[in-house]
């Protein structure tokens, strides 16, 4: 069975961008006022798996962003594995990894009539 249709990621609250030296390697938070400028980053992690279960997964999800020419790394976030791509990126990359079988769980708040 395909690895990729049991994933599911979600998109990390924050905005990240590349550090200084780094570029591809290690991102630092984005301050709030600072989340539209360019060269924002959104980070995906995985919730499926998590630790060294992870990693092989994250670089299957990053070829297929790559074999569509969605620039992205995997990088070490929070103590796992993360995938970064341009916030520009983010339609065609979530639109992609849905074509393989990856669900995305979406972040929502509920009110409560009380």
């Amino acid at each position: 069975m395909n690895t990729l249709q049991l994933s599911i990621v979600h998109r990390l609250p924050q905005s990240y961008r590349w550090s200084a030296g780094f570029a591809g390697l290690k991102v630092e938070p984005i301050p709030q006022h600072l989340q539209n400028a360019e060269n924002c980053l959104i980070g995906l992690k995985l919730l499926s798996e998590d630790g060294e279960k992870a990693w092989p997964i994250m670089h299957t999800l990053s070829q297929a962003l790559s074999d569509i020419e969605v620039d992205c790394s995997v990088v070490e976030c929070e103590g796992e594995p993360c995938l970064f791509v341009n916030r520009q990126d983010e339609p065609a990359a979530t639109c992609r990894l849905k074509n393989f079988g990856v669900a995305i769980a979406e972040s929502f708040s509920v009110t409560h009539p009380f």
